[in-house]
């Protein structure tokens, strides 16, 4: 990623501060989805089907992870006085 916060080396510092990042997970999130519901939900236990199901749930963990960071942990962390 081209943004400060991607260029961090901990990933802990880098989840939740990058909006660019949310967005391009949550594009691909449901571009995975709707592909996958299109086309391959006939058929759930091809490799393409699975391929785009993992990838699904790898996108939505990722990006529950960004959202939680951004709007749970960060608010407290900073209520809390941390800032780290």
């Amino acid at each position: 990623m081209a943004c400060d916060n991607c260029q961090q080396n901990w990933f802990w510092k880098k989840i939740g501060t990058c909006q660019r990042c949310m967005d391009q997970l949550t594009v691909l999130s449901v571009v995975c989805w709707v592909i996958w519901f299109f086309f391959f939900k006939q058929d759930p236990r091809s490799i393409e089907s699975i391929a785009l199901i993992v990838a699904g749930f790898a996108f939505n963990t990722l990006l529950f992870l960004h959202l939680w960071m951004k709007y749970v942990i960060l608010p407290w962390r900073k209520r809390q006085g941390k800032s780290d």
